[in-house]
């Protein structure tokens, strides 16, 4: 299913962080920046993890980095890696793991606190470090969620702090925009990833809930992660060069607004 066509994504050589990519989107994504030439550091919360997914990806690209998007040492340690094992620092893209799904009424005040340092806060400060350190030509990239646009239900703390990470997004790629930098985010919808699997094994009945769910996409199926890989590829190459302080839906047209 590889896109194999002529166009160019100019990704040859450059170097983009990706966190949270030991799984789910944020390998995939990695991936696909590597079959265009790029290198990657990728950042997973235990080293093992991180180490072996670098490995799939194969050592001469990829750089593991175990750390917590939480924690405040995080960016500086990320952002170094890049320039001591590829000599360069052209972007990144952020993606933390899901927060804990609930109703509105069940999410503990810790649970607020640990996804607001983990999705929020974390998030914020990798991208305001980077976007300190990048030149023309860099980007910032966040995986947001549906429930920026509108409340997925159930998923009551996504629904409370993606939308203020887009707002972020957007105040950020007016500020940086003169000197060059661009800030952008991607709003995944359905993708067949362990978390959305997680999520619909919720209901009791998983395959109910899949095809339920499928019907409602206009696609009328899940997205393969290498499908959002590939997106995120090239929004984040210089082949997208024009567009910033937009959050792109890859959900297979579910998003009902235009």
């Amino acid at each position: 299913m590889r896109h194999t066509g002529p166009m160019d994504l100019g990704l040859k050589d450059r170097v983009l962080v990706v966190t949270g990519a030991t799984r789910g989107l944020g390998f995939a994504t990695a991936r696909e920046l590597v079959a265009e030439g790029a290198k990657v550091v990728i950042s997973g919360r235990t080293e093992e993890a991180a180490a072996e997914a670098a490995a799939r990806l194969g050592a001469e690209a990829a750089a593991p980095v175990a750390a917590d998007n939480a924690a405040p040492d995080t960016p500086a340690r990320l952002i170094e890696t890049a320039r001591s094992r590829f000599g360069r620092f052209d972007g990144v893209l952020i993606s933390v793991g899901g927060p804990p799904a609930g109703p509105a009424e069940s999410i503990t005040d810790e649970q607020w606190r640990d996804a607001f340092d983990s999705v929020f806060l974390g998030a914020v400060r990798l991208a305001r470090t980077a976007a300190s350190e990048l030149g023309e030509g860099g980007v910032i990239g966040f995986v947001l969620s549906g429930s920026v646009h509108e409340p997925i239900p159930g998923l009551t703390v996504s629904n409370g702090l993606r939308p203020g990470l887009a707002g972020y997004a957007k105040t950020l790629a007016n500020e940086a925009g003169p000197r060059g930098i661009r800030v952008l985010g991607l709003a995944p919808g359905r993708i067949d990833t362990d978390r959305v699997r997680e999520l619909d094994a919720l209901s009791g009945d998983p395959a109910a809930a899949r095809e339920r769910t499928a019907q409602r996409i206009p696609l009328r199926r899940y997205g393969a992660p290498e499908e959002f890989g590939r997106a995120a590829a090239f929004l984040l190459s210089p082949a997208a060069s024009y567009v910033t302080g937009v959050v792109v839906p890859v959900d297979g047209g579910a998003r009902q607004g235009f």
